[in-house]
Parts: C-alpha cells; sequence; structure tokens
C-alpha cells in the first residue's frame, strides 16, 4: 500500500477545468467552485444503495447495544469526530453510542500530526483502546482509499467481528478489500489539485450526516421530522423542547413547559403524558415497553385502555 501510484488516482489527479483558476477573477473563482460542488449531491446519490447497507450495519450494531465507530487521518478523520459530536446534544444519547477516532489523536483535529496516519498499527491500537467489540460498526474514511491507519484499524476490525464499512472516493481501493462493505463516491478531481477537503470531504460530511441521522430516525429519536430526543441542556434548547411539544400535541405553550418539567425535561415522557393523559412515571413506562418509539407507545395505551 506504501507504493500506490498516488498519482493514478481520481481524488489526485489535475482537474482540467480549473488549470487556469490562477488566472481568474474573484467571482470567476467562486462560480468554479460551486460548479463542482453541484457535483457532489449527484454522486452521492449514486451510491445511496450503498449508504443504505451501511445504516442497516448500524442500526443492528446500536440495537444490540453496540456503537458505531467512525475512523480517519486528517480531514476525514475530523469529519468523523465532528459527526460523532453532534449526536448526543441531538439525539441525547451516550458520548460513547458515536465515537470518532483521528489518527494523532486530539491534537491533530487542529494542526497536522506529522506520521500519524502511515502506521497501520495504530489505527488497530486507538481501536483497542476503546475495546472494539463485535457489536460494533466500524467506519474507517479516507478520501484517498489508501490510508494505512485506517487500512489497519478496518483490518483489526474485521478479525474481532465488528461490521466494517470503508468510505472513500476512489474505486477499488485498498480499504474498500479491507471492509465487509465499501462506499466509494466519486466526486472526480479536485478544483486545487489533490486538495480533497474539499468536494470529496463534502461528499463524506453528506454520507456521515445521512448515516447517524438515519440510523437514530430507526432507533427512534426522531418523531414526525422532530428532534424528540433533544437533550434540554440549556435555556435555548429548552424552547426548542417546548415548541417541539407543542408541534405534536397542540398545546398551549404555558401547558406545554409545565409539563416538560413534570417529564424532568424528557421531551418524549411529555409528549406521551399529553398524549395519553397520564402521569410521568405512566408515560416512562410505555415508552420503556415501546422501546422509545412514541407511536408505539401511544398504540400500547390505547390497546390497554
Amino acid at each position: 500500500m506504501k507504493n500506490s501510484n498516488l498519482s493514478s488516482l481520481t481524488t489526485e489527479r489535475r482537474n482540467e477545468k480549473t488549470k487556469q483558476i490562477h488566472q481568474a477573477e474573484t467571482f470567476d473563482i467562486l462560480r468554479i467552485i460551486n460548479e463542482e460542488d453541484k457535483k457532489v449531491a449527484e454522486a452521492v446519490e449514486a451510491v445511496l444503495p450503498d449508504v443504505k447497507i451501511a445504516v442497516d450495519y448500524a442500526v443492528d450494531s446500536l440495537k444490540k447495544g453496540g456503537r458505531i465507530i467512525y475512523i480517519g487521518a486528517g480531514t476525514s478523520g475530523r469529519l468523523g469526530v465532528l459527526d460523532a459530536a453532534e449526536c448526543p446534544p441531538t439525539f441525547s444519547i451516550s458520548p460513547d453510542t458515536v465515537r470518532g477516532l483521528i489518527a494523532g489523536g486530539e491534537k491533530a483535529l487542529f494542526e497536522a500530526v506529522e506520521g500519524a496516519e502511515d502506521r497501520e498499527e495504530l489505527g488497530m491500537r486507538d481501536l483497542k483502546a476503546i475495546h472494539l467489540s463485535n457489536k460494533d460498526t466500524v467506519i474507517g474514511i479516507a478520501a484517498s482509499g489508501r490510508t494505512p491507519y485506517v487500512h489497519g484499524a478496518l483490518t483489526y476490525a474485521r478479525k474481532t467481528g465488528a461490521k466494517t464499512i470503508s468510505l472513500t472516493c476512489n474505486k477499488q481501493s485498498a480499504i474498500s478489500k479491507a471492509a465487509a462493505h465499501s462506499i466509494e463516491v466519486i466526486v472526480g478531481p479536485e478544483v486545487v489539485a489533490g486538495s480533497t477537503r474539499m468536494k470529496a470531504a463534502t461528499a463524506h460530511k453528506m454520507i456521515l450526516n445521512m448515516i447517524s441521522t438515519t440510523a437514530m430516525i430507526q432507533m427512534g429519536k426522531v418523531y414526525e421530522n422532530l428532534m424528540v430526543d433533544v437533550n434540554v441542556s440549556n435555556e435555548k434548547l429548552k424552547q426548542r423542547a417546548i415548541r417541539i411539544i407543542q408541534a405534536v400535541t397542540g398545546a398551549e405553550q404555558q401547558t406545554a413547559e409545565k409539563t416538560l418539567e413534570s417529564a424532568e425535561y424528557h421531551v418524549k415522557t411529555a409528549i406521551i403524558m399529553l398524549k395519553t393523559n397520564t402521569e410521568a412515571a405512566v408515560a416512562q413506562k410505555l415508552l420503556k415497553q415501546a422501546e422509545g418509539n412514541i407511536e408505539k407507545a401511544i398504540s400500547i395505551h390505547k390497546g390497554n385502555a
């Protein structure tokens, strides 16, 4: 893998449409970048069947008490850490449920850590450090598809029995072969040759959003299109929670706020209380029976009535 010919990779090729970009005016540079970015959504659309498989893996892991683990280097690693960090406040999950690992550790989030991505054993080491199990799903991210750190992580993860997915922007890559399932989103050469923080990173960000959000929807973390599992940790989120309760139940603002307080700021519980005209303890029991699914909880209550 170390001897792979980088120049043969799609992500490293020169973009014929941007060879004279250094001579362009500011607005024309922006237009060129925008035109290239338009291609990203179409490239993502082409791999939706592969993304669906990744979501199925992730949901299966979550239902078994496992985790979604992103692992990458550089921009790819940062994107995984970002998506993981945004899941707890959005869906009220433990920070351990969706994890992001980056070559070089926390320092690499802010500056390059030279050589961190070049050693396969470091990817294995970082997964061992979080006690990887066969219940987990590991998503290795590398625009080039050849990063040793990610390859080592996926190879180790597969040996442990964890579900493995590669996410890259090159066809038939090394990490695709290391994983049980691959997502190869081909966005073409970058505006600035080899700068995969551009189209490649945008495509990967879109796909990671899809995987985590769809998995959480499947786990009952969203009702209608509302974040009913939002973690009410500040005043802004409290007001959002009240609006969500009002939107779902039609309650007045004061009633929604009072019910949210009675539910100890658990939005789902408050919604069930108002939908079923029950106290918090009963609503909590219904939610537990329904494994956190609001619709099922309401159905159970109707069946018991």
